[in-house]
Parts: structure tokens; sequence; C-alpha cells
């Protein structure tokens, strides 16, 4: 973040102003410089940026930064909880599949009376227990599809989570990082309003000697009224980017006046292009659901092909008391086996009463079930192949997307990083300019609001070099969340990592 200097007005002020208090000035520059120097110097980040020393394992109450707390809160946030929903509700439908594909018992019963001949005949009266047991067995079977399904459909859940995560992530970062600016913004404005409040005391001074005229001290009561504008405006935005942190978690974990001295980590992942693309072709969530997608296209077309190839074909095999002289059939078992569905059924019947005369047997019986007119088999596999051409253009789609959103991601924090030189270079040279502002207070040559607009630039140029090293972090956590390399658990890690992937 840059700003401007203050006009010209303010520093011809301060020089007219320098010429009246130079003797003061001089006699009080040493105890200044001692007291000022060293607070401009903990606010300025090395420009070498080296990487931090690891943090030794410790509880996390005593390790806990604003950062921290932030990505404990994220956990909680509603977004958070609705992407965990979203996936417990894949696992359901998986186990859901696998219940239905599974070996089915039911038990059931019936009753019957009967009046036999119709004429003189008396009333029987009998009942029946069955029990039913069904199982899935051929490969095609759409219970056992069903579960494949329900299989692909929770592993991109699974990449969904992630992804969501990820992205809920680098929102966070990105709200942190405006938090910060947010803060450090208000910080210069501060040191603007105090340097226009002193330029204004020394006008009024200077108006009472005659020096200044009624416009100039205008002017400044002006400038002291703008910066005292700007101020405002910053204190409005620090509570603006707290606000959307708040929106973002649900809550507000942050203390009334919270550090936030602590740089963002630089997550950039690791690789060239190549390798890059590769991994978000593999692990992308959209690519990773168009590929499930496509499956089940052409799993419906399968079995679209199938049923236009084989009619509704039933094998059955019934042994026991298939008969007797009530016409009601005794304990018998019973098996079948439906190609078209590819189900196993077994069923044995058990009579509550005994039956009269009862024949015993084996009944072996072929079901098939072959449409002439009305037959709809040929119009679903065709509507069942164009949607295996849809699935297929929507994976050359999303990976085209991915490919192309690396690309983007890559060469942003590519531009991001690549001004960082300049960044430091203008600390430096802020650094030099305070420097010899204060040898020539020290000399005599310049006054103490020289070394303060002096210190205000350096101020403005380590806010610069802040705000850019965020951005290299937000553009780096995109980058990652792009491959699908940015794992938002790993963040909450009380040693986290810094400086690229661990």
């Amino acid at each position: 973040m840059t700003h401007a200097s203050p006009p010209r007005p303010l520093r011809r002020a301060a020089l007219t102003l320098a010429l009246l208090l130079g003797p003061v000035a001089a006699q009080s520059s040493a105890a200044q410089t001692s007291v000022a120097q060293p607070t401009v110097a903990q606010t300025l980040p090395s420009t070498t940026a080296p990487a931090p020393a690891p943090v030794p394992a410790a509880p996390a109450s005593a390790l806990a930064s604003p950062l921290d707390s932030l990505l404990l809160a994220l956990r909680s946030a509603p977004g958070w909880r609705s992407a965990d929903l979203t996936y417990r509700a894949a696992q359901l439908q998986l186990d859901s599949a696998r219940l239905r594909a599974g070996l089915n018992l039911t038990a059931g019963g019936n009753a019957a009376l009967t009046k036999a001949p119709w004429e003189g005949g008396d009333w029987t009266g009998n009942g029946t227990l069955t029990l039913s047991a069904s199982l899935p067995v051929l490969p095609w079977s759409p219970l056992l599809e069903g579960v494949r399904s329900a299989e692909r459909g929770v592993q991109t859940a699974a990449l969904d989570l992630r992804g969501t995560r990820a992205g809920l992530t680098t929102q966070l970062w990105q709200a942190y990082a405006g938090l910060r600016a947010a803060a450090d913004a208000l910080t210069l404005a501060d040191a603007q309003l105090a340097l226009s409040g002193q330029l204004l005391a020394a006008g009024r001074d200077q108006r009472a000697q005659g020096l200044l005229t009624e416009s100039g001290l205008l002017d400044r009561q002006a400038n002291l009224e703008a910066a005292q504008a700007g101020r405002d405006r910053a204190a409005r935005a620090v509570t603006q980017a707290r606000a959307a942190l708040t929106r973002l978690l649900g809550t507000d974990p942050l203390p009334a006046t919270p550090d936030l001295s602590r740089p963002l980590p630089d997550l950039t992942p690791a690789g060239d292009e190549a390798t890059l693309i590769a991994r978000a072709l593999e692990r992308r969530p959209e690519v990773r659901r168009a590929q499930a997608t496509l499956a089940d296209a052409q799993a419906a077309r399968d079995a679209a092909a199938l049923a236009a190839r084989l009619p509704d074909l039933t094998a059955s095999v019934t042994a026991g008391q298939l008969a007797s002289a009530s016409g009601a059939a005794g304990r018998t078992v019973s098996g079948s086996l439906n190609l078209t569905t590819g189900v196993l059924g077994a069923q044995v019947s058990v009579p509550l009463r005994e039956p009269k005369s009862p024949v015993s047997g084996v009944n072996l019986a072929l079901n098939a079930s072959i449409p002439i007119l009305g037959s709809t088999e040929s119009a679903a596999l065709r509507q069942a192949e164009l949607g295996v051409q849809q699935a297929t253009l929507a994976l050359d789609v999303a990976r085209q997307g991915a490919e192309l959103d690396v690309r983007t991601r890559m060469q942003a924090a590519q531009d991001e990083r690549g001004a960082l030189d300049a960044a430091r270079t203008r600390v430096r040279a802020a650094e030099l300019t305070v420097q010899a502002a204060q040898a020539r207070l020290d000399a005599g040559l310049a006054t103490r609001l020289d070394v303060a607009q002096a210190r205000l630039n350096l101020t403005q140029a380590t806010q610069a070099l802040s705000a850019q090293l965020d951005r290299v972090s937000v553009a780096g956590a995109a980058l990652a969340q792009a491959t699908a390399d940015l794992d938002p658990l790993l963040l909450t890690i009380p040693a986290l990592p810094t400086g690229g992937r661990p």
C-alpha cells in the first residue's frame, strides 16, 4: 500500500518552522533519535526475508496467535460445516446402496380359507410362513452398479470437501491480509494526523508573530481536517475488515486489539508448470466429478445395451410338496435367477397345517418376456450414448478449465513475487533517507519535521513491503488451491510451515 506524501505547503511550513526552532531541535535531536529509531527498525521486515526458525512444540494456548485463532475458528464456520454435512450425506448414500446390494432377508406369511366343493364342502383354513432371501450376483446388476456409482460419489464428495475447505482457507487468507492492510493504514493515518497537528500548532505561532498569512493557516487547518477524515476512514476500514472476517467465520474470535504483526505463511506449491497442471488434472474436484459423471453415463449405456440385447429372462427351480389334495402346496424350497437384474433369490415356505395327500417333486421353469410393440430399449440406448458424449465433452471442458486456472494463478503468483525486489529496494532507500535526515539534523542542517517526514516515508515503504508479502502469500495460497495442494487441516499444526510447501 502506498500513500501520497504531504502537500508542498506542508513541507514549506515545516522548513519555516525549522528556522524558528532550529536551536531547540539541535539540542533534543540526540534524545529523539535514541527513542524513535528503534521503533522504525522494529516495524521493518528483513529485506532478505529469511525463513523463520522452527517453532518448538508447545500447548496451543502458548502459541495461539490471531492467525491460529482464525484458522481454528474456520473449522466451525458455516461453510466448513456445510461441506462436512454434504460429505456425510454422500457417505450415507453409499451405506444405503450397499445395504440394497447386500443380502436381503424377508419374512412373511399368508392365510387362506377354502371351501371345496362349492356344494357340500367344508371350509378349510390354512396359513403359510415364508422366508425369502435375495442377493445380486451378476456383475451388471443395477444394484451393484449403484454401489459403484455411490463409491464414485463419495470419492468426489471427499474432493469437494477438501476443495471447499481450501477455498474457505484462501478467503481467510485474503480477509486476514485485508485486516492487516487496514490496520497498517490506520497506523499511517495516525502518523499523518499527528504531523498535521504539529504543523498547525507551529502555524498558529507563526500567525501570532505575523510570519504566516491567514490563508496559509487555513491551508494547514484544512490539511489537519483532511488527515482527521482520512483517519476516520481508516478506522472504519478496520471495522469493515473485521466484519468481513466475522461473516466468513460466523464469529469474531479476535481480541479488541489483536497483534497482526505475524505475516501470512507462503504456501506456494513446488514444481514447474507441467507438474502443477498434472497434479490439478488428477485431483481437482470438478475434474474428478466429471470423470465420475462419465463413468455413470458409461454404466447407463452398458445397461441400456444389455437390456436391448437380452429379454427379461428368469430361471427358477422349486422342490418339495408341490401339490396336495386341497390344491395348496406344502413345504417347498425355491430359487430363481433373473438375468436382467442379476438377482439370485431363494424362498422357503412352511404351511401351518399339514396338507392332505401331498405330492412331492421338482419344478423347473424358465420365464421370458420379449416386447413386440412399444419397446423403448432402442431409444433408451441412443439416449444413453448421447449421455456418454455429453459427459465426455464436460470432462474435456473441466480439464481445460483446470489447466487455465493453474496457468492464470501461477502467472499471478509470479507477478506478485516479481514486485518484491522493488518494494525491498524502496524500504532500503527510505532507510538511507532517514539516516541522512538524522545526520543533517545532528549537523544543524535539517529540522525535526524533516526527520519525521522521512520516517513517515519509511513507514509507508515498510507497509508497502508488508502488503506485497501478503499479496505473494495470497497468490501462493490461490495457486495451491488451484492445484489441490492446499490442505487446510495442516495449517492448524502449532509449527506452521512457511516459505513453501513442507
